[in-house]
């Protein structure tokens, strides 16, 4: 099993480097940081988890940015999005942020992106949200199309490009795993469809739906699907482990640095690194 961490990583907690450097002596394999460009002072939208939307929210450095930072501060800690907000993104742009990062690191991003969940955010992109799941896809597509063609081109309802010449190309092959998150009723579909990993986060049943990953992946010929569970605790690692999961991922606190490496320090003691 692989272990990592996830951080809001923001203006005001501990910086992506020093983090990455403890990370990395501590053991972990990888350090996620998620993304938000923005949060909208009138937002409806409900939050996640419920509840009064925390303030790390909109505190949020640009991942790409933050990553590069941790990877010129340790030498093989995966360097993870999530998520990357790809439907609040530019494609062509984002392809290239992305190719960037994996090539002056080495080759160690990981890119979960997701279609999000703040209505009035993906707005002021001009991203429809009720179409976001099919823009999601076609970004993607297109990125890879970018990645691995020299000369690519891509034609979709939402993304539409002739012939383009776009360098450097990531030094993983093909291109970096993307990593579809989500844990809605489709989420099965659009890993199958156009990702390379399986990003949920832990819910009830969760162990049923990796089965049925796992065997609908046989079914369509596929190589095993890899998974990593975002956001769980130490205690439910062997569940996920049964179940077919090869990373889990843990929380830390956003605010207050001392926090932050205090707990990591405590995940690293419960998981044995």
């Amino acid at each position: 099993m692989k272990h990592g961490l996830a951080m809001f990583a923001t203006d005001e907690g501990i910086r992506p480097a020093e983090l990455a450097r403890l990370a990395e002596e501590l053991g972990f394999e990888s350090l996620f940081f998620p993304e938000h460009t923005h949060i909208p002072a009138a937002r409806t939208s409900a939050a996640p988890r419920g509840g009064e939307l925390p303030r790390e929210y909109s505190h949020t450095l640009d991942p790409f940015v933050a990553l590069m930072s941790a990877a010129e501060a340790s030498h093989e800690l995966r360097l993870g999005t999530g998520i990357c907000l790809l439907i609040e993104r530019d494609p062509i742009t984002t392809a290239k942020t992305a190719a960037t990062l994996d090539f002056l690191s080495g080759g160690r991003l990981l890119l979960g992106v997701g279609a999000g969940w703040n209505v009035e955010e993906m707005a002021n992109h001009g991203t429809d949200p009720q179409r976001r799941f099919g823009l999601l896809r076609e970004r993607v597509e297109a990125m890879k199309a970018i990645w691995t063609e020299d000369e690519a081109s891509y034609h979709g309802r939402y993304v539409d490009f002739d012939r383009i010449w776009a360098w450097p190309k990531p030094a993983q092959q093909p291109h970096p795993p993307v990593m579809i998150a989500g844990n809605g009723p489709k989420v099965v579909d659009r890993v199958l469809a156009y990702g390379d990993e399986w990003l949920p986060e832990p819910e009830d049943g969760l162990a049923d739906r990796m089965q049925e990953l796992a065997d609908r992946a046989r079914v369509a010929g596929r190589e095993p699907v890899p998974i990593t569970v975002y956001g769980t605790q130490p205690s439910d690692v062997a569940m996920y482990a049964e179940a077919g999961a090869h990373r889990c991922v843990y929380w830390l606190p956003a605010r207050g640095p001392q926090d932050a490496v205090r707990r990591a320090e405590e995940l690293a003691v419960q998981l044995g690194l």
